[in-house]
């Protein structure tokens, strides 16, 4: 809300956003329930029939009657979504089926039980997800809800009734859903429903009444209901409230708040507002004003605020602090924000006096409070009076020592001496001005205290040597009085708002210091991937802002609580009862140890690291002064870097979740495409050689038959042995177990073996070989490998009958080997996917698609490169280099090394 009253601008644009982003959203309506049996598909076929009349296309997408023939009665007329059938564990289970409900696209669609977890197989695991998915296409939906599968209530479910809900959906459905009807029946109407068998059939009743439909149970269920549907329905008043601008507060219900001071008697008011709030049914709020005076506050007094302010949290209130320069027009505005319809405070303990120069702010609230009821309660009689000495000193009286009174003294002596001689006796007003900067001067250096002194001398000063009679302080001129006190006035006024400059400049740089920290903290951890360096990044931070030690404890596999390490003096290790301490933490997810009322003798701080995920870890805080959390502002501080470390943590979890699914859906591919490519060309092979074989064993076959079939299957047992290689040298490539021998060859005779092999199925190709002759390291039997895989791959990929070409050239470091081809060439965007394990072109003729991977492995064992590329007018060259380091050894002839 602005301060003229209309609504906020920001808070309108963001109502516009949010509205325009769900303009081609579906609307989701929730029938919502206590418990099964209360009527919830029956409201929603209702419902739908309604729309039906208003002539909306309705689809029942799945409605689950579980037999009840009022309820199947309500289908008559409705449209059915045929379900989708799964096959599961040899049970066949009938799923809502989201692709025909999307292709479907009807205006409303009807989605039973919301929480239903979808079977194995299905596109979402659970079909609130579905349901999202609907949303998203623009379908408006109907869906049915029970309280018990709200996943924030679902501890409180277990408590109540025993039994663990494992079927949950996040309370962002429900607080995102664009309706939500409430469907209620008193718990014994209820009860006679089951035992009419109008829930389940009768003997599933029986149990059901003797478990989860106990009375009690039921009761309780009820009023979780309710409660969420009445926070629904608050927050949607509010909502409203802040769009057409209403400051008045609407008091449909009642709403406390509480203001909390560093006065002891602010425990009362907590206490009395407890009470106040149960009396009434009522939400209550403590709220503490921190204005610029509160840097100001002794460190008993800020840690007696957090001590009230703890109070009012185990006392069931929200704990708030605001900020702001005027205290009772930022808590009204707070108040009636939150449609507060009573506001608690304490009598005031100051003298009467202040109020004759300013109103009290118990005067300010009750004045401005308007349709808010202001309840003044005193403080306790018993209440020990503020501690004198130590205590009462503040950040500012604490520095007013003698050097900066004599400060004061010193700036009147100065202005004074200049005045006299540069301004004489004459010039009073410039010589007035001279005293006011003087004083602002002090103010702005030296504080509060020594400013006034500054005044009240300069004032005395004025008169002693400026007004007649000189050098005395008796005034001749009454006139003169006037300017004595206007001068005193602006000097005053000059000082305290120098003064307020001051606290303000300083709150705001404490802001800053803390906001720089939280980003430099946040800034490092978004870049950091392991835990280990999480906690030695926090450990720096922490020890930098805090001057402590801290501890990072995780849960191992079995759910036992260890340390992370973090490595440095930053870190230290908690003992046996320190573990203990930060298990409560953990299972309470609350804080606990030092300076909390949980275990408060530990010497350490422990705090739950809460994520979306639920809790991860605990984080340990060990300050060398153990008072150093007792600053609210401080423990705040310390509760963010908290939550941004458990940020990190889960991002880091999830990228490493989100590696290992990559990882095992890419070894689930591999598999596969191992599996497909083995079998068929082990099984090929195989299966001619079992013919050939089978057909050697008839006594009548011809010699030369005979002969033809040995060499079938001599040639497919080749295929095979290579086969078989090409998998073997695969898993030694991957394992890092190659090693390549070099030695000087001459490249010549490696093409011409590989050739000679391969003559049978070089029949009909032209092959054109040019070598420059030369001796090149390497390893004879690898690179032979290579050759003739490049070979067998031209032979698959290209027509039969076109040329080959072999070429070996000398290369600045190396000798290149070109093997190319005329076929069809390299597709665009395939030049490096060919090397991939089992990558195999659409046009290949077999092959398990390892030959190529192999190349390029045993090329670069030997420290060279393969690649490929198109040649012009068609055709595929793969190229690989050979590095030539050092001479070759030198070949003596029978006359060499002889003496005549």
């Amino acid at each position: 809300m602005s301060s003229d009253g209309r609504p906020d601008p920001d808070d309108l644009l963001k109502r516009v956003n949010a509205e325009h982003a769900s303009a081609k959203r579906g609307k989701l309506t929730i029938f919502f329930g206590a418990a099964p049996g209360v009527g919830k598909t029956y409201a929603m076929l209702e419902a739908a029939r309604a729309e039906k009349i208003l002539e909306r296309d309705v689809v029942a997408g799945v409605v689950e009657t579980h037999g009840r023939y009022d309820t199947s009665a309500l289908l008559i007329g409705l449209e059915l979504l045929p379900r989708r059938k799964v096959l599961h564990r040899k049970v066949v289970l009938q799923e809502f089926d989201i692709d025909a409900a999307l292709a479907r696209r009807p205006g409303v669609l009807l989605v039973d039980e919301l929480a239903h977890t979808n079977a194995p197989g299905s596109r979402h695991i659970k079909r609130w997800q579905d349901v999202e998915e609907i949303l998203d296409a623009g379908i408006d939906v109907f869906a049915t809800l029970n309280v018990q599968h709200i996943e924030s209530l679902n501890d409180v479910v277990a408590q109540i009734t025993g039994v663990v809900v494992r079927e949950t959906v996040p309370d962002a459905v429900l607080a995102q859903a664009n309706e939500v009807r409430l469907i209620d029946l008193p718990p014994q109407d209820l009860l006679e429903r089951l035992r009419e068998g109008k829930v389940y059939l009768r003997e599933q009743a029986a149990r059901a009444t003797d478990n989860f439909f106990r009375k009690g149970n039921l009761i309780a269920l009820r009023e979780l209901a309710l409660r969420q549907t009445a926070a629904r329905v608050d927050a949607d008043m509010d909502s409203y409230r802040r769009l057409h601008g209403i400051e008045r507060t609407w008091a449909v219900g009642e709403r406390i708040l509480v203001c909390v001071s560093p006065s002891p008697a602010s425990a009362r008011l907590v206490r009395a507002t407890r009470r106040m709030a149960s009396l009434a049914s009522a939400g209550w709020i403590a709220a503490y004003m921190e204005t610029p005076e509160s840097l100001r506050l002794s460190a008993v007094a800020r840690e007696r605020v957090t001590e009230h302010l703890r109070l009012a949290e185990r006392l069931g209130a929200e704990v708030v602090t605001l900020s702001g320069e005027r205290p009772s027009e930022t808590i009204l505005q707070y108040a009636r924000s939150r449609n507060v319809t009573r506001i608690v405070l304490g009598k005031p303990t100051h003298p009467r006096w202040r109020d004759l120069f300013r109103p009290s702010f118990l005067e300010e609230m009750v004045r401005a409070s308007g349709q808010i009821d202001i309840h003044v309660i005193s403080g306790e009689e018993t209440a020990p009076p503020e501690p004198a000495g130590p205590e009462r000193k503040t950040r500012s009286s604490s520095t007013t020592t003698g050097p900066h009174l004599f400060a004061g003294f010193t700036a009147v002596a100065l202005a004074t001496l200049f005045s006299w001689f540069v301004f004489g006796q004459t010039q009073l007003a410039d010589v007035v001005m001279i005293y006011l900067l003087g004083i602002v001067l002090v103010a702005a250096r030296f504080g509060y205290v020594p400013s006034i002194l500054a005044a009240v001398l300069s004032v005395i000063a004025y008169d002693f040597f400026f007004i007649p009679p000189y050098f005395s302080f008796a005034v001749s001129d009454l006139r003169h009085t006037t300017t004595f006190a206007v001068m005193f006035v602006v000097a005053f006024v000059i000082s305290g708002l120098t003064k307020r400059i001051r606290e303000q400049a300083e709150s705001a740089r404490g802001r800053e210091l803390r906001t720089a920290a939280l980003y430099a903290m946040s800034r490092e951890l978004a870049d950091t991937r392991s835990s280990d360096l999480l906690a030695r990044v926090t450990a720096r931070h922490l020890h930098d802002v805090f001057e402590c030690k801290i501890a990072l404890l995780r849960p191992n596999e079995s759910g036992a609580l260890t340390t992370v390490e973090a490595g440095g003096d930053l870190s230290f290790t908690p003992q046996e009862k320190e573990v203990g301490v930060a298990e409560w933490a953990w299972r309470h997810r609350r804080s606990a140890g030092l300076g909390t009322d949980t275990l408060p003798s530990a010497l350490a701080l422990y705090l739950p690291l809460v994520a979306s995920g639920g809790c991860i870890g605990v984080l340990g805080v060990l300050p060398a002064d153990a008072h150093t959390f007792a600053d609210p502002d401080k423990r705040q501080l310390l509760e963010t870097f908290a939550g941004q470390l458990g940020t990190a943590l889960e991002r880091t979890e999830l990228a490493m979740a989100a590696q290992r699914a990559e990882l095992q859906v890419e070894t689930e591919q591999l598999r596969n495409a191992l599996l497909s490519s083995v079998s068929h060309d082990l099984r090929t092979p195989l299966a001619v050689i079992t013919g050939a074989a089978s057909a050697l064993s008839d006594d009548g076959m011809s010699a030369t038959s005979a002969r033809e079939l040995l060499d079938t299957i001599s040639s497919e047992a080749g295929r095979l042995n290579r086969l078989v290689r090409n998998l073997l040298d695969m898993t030694r490539l991957e394992a890092g177990a190659l090693r390549v021998k070099k030695e000087w060859q001459p490249l010549e005779e490696i093409v011409g073996a590989v050739l000679n092999r391969l003559d049978d199925q070089l029949q009909g190709r032209p092959v054109s070989v040019s070598l420059d002759p030369a001796l090149v390291p390497l390893d004879e039997v690898t690179v032979d490998q290579v050759l003739t895989n490049l070979l067998e791959n031209a032979l698959r990929y290209t027509p039969s009958g076109s040329p080959i070409e072999i070429t070996a050239r000398r290369v600045e470091g190396g000798v290149e080997v070109e093997v190319a081809d005329r076929g069809p060439g390299i597709p665009a965007g395939e030049e490096e996917r060919i090397f991939e394990k089992f990558h195999r072109a659409a046009a290949g003729k077999g092959g398990v698609g390892l030959g190529l991977t192999i190349c390029r492995g045993i090329v670069a064992a030997h420290g060279g490169r393969l690649y490929v590329e198109n040649r012009i007018g068609g055709g595929a060259a793969f190229r690989f280099t050979l590095p030539i380091v050092g001479e070759p050894p030198r070949v003596e002839g029978p006359d060499e090394g002889s003496s005549s």
